[in-house]
């Protein structure tokens, strides 16, 4: 059984920096892509950063790229998003998510993503 655990999120000021943390569960944490998604109050849910299975390749949505950065430690079955520069328009609930294993590299689409955590509060105060 894979489970994803987040952790990281917060209440920072606007221009603050958080970093949020997924730790998995299970053996096979390296052979599948990661991604972050977040979810404001009355919106839908939006792509945030994605990683590959080795961490070798990763994007981002437009609106954090720049600001933000996705890495994986795959020895420590741990993913990372590093937010710096932070905006109101963060403010989400943030989730990591796991393909299945063997799929090594990412997609946009949530409905792609087999695993998920449970999320983690960002609030950006202005």
């Amino acid at each position: 059984q894979v489970q994803l655990v987040e952790s990281g999120g917060g209440l920072v000021q606007a221009g603050g920096s958080l970093r949020l943390s997924c730790t998995a569960s299970g053996r096979t944490f390296s052979n599948s892509a990661m991604v972050w998604f977040r979810q404001a109050p009355g919106k839908e849910r939006e792509f945030v950063a994605a990683i590959n299975w080795n961490g070798g390749s990763t994007d981002y949505a437009d609106s954090v790229k720049g600001r933000f950065a996705i890495s994986r430690d795959n020895a420590k079955n741990t993913m990372s998003l590093q937010m710096n520069s932070l905006k109101p328009e963060d403010t989400a609930v943030y989730y990591c998510a796991r393909r299945r294993p063997g799929q090594w590299v990412y997609s946009y689409t949530a409905e792609h993503y087999d695993y998920w955590g449970q999320g983690t509060q960002v609030t950006v105060s202005s």
